[in-house]
């Protein structure tokens, strides 16, 4: 699993954002499930999927603020 940078997600668009975001809790789950050699790897999952949900958010916001 590659991770994912600022730059490759904000080109996404919300759609592939949600479905990259779903496909990264499963990953996450199948690591969680073989603890052995999986620590790190369930750590850049987490950091995903916190990459996925500030840039939502980052969104969210700025087109909260034009509206006004």
């Amino acid at each position: 699993m590659a991770t994912l940078k600022v730059k490759d997600i904000q080109k996404m668009s919300k759609e592939e954002r949600m479905k990259k975001m779903e496909e990264m809790k499963f990953e996450l789950v199948k690591a969680k499930a073989n603890p052995t050699k999986s620590g790190s790897k369930a750590k850049s999952i987490r950091k995903v999927i916190a990459r996925i949900l500030t840039i939502n958010n980052q969104e969210k916001k700025s087109k909260g603020v034009e509206h006004k």
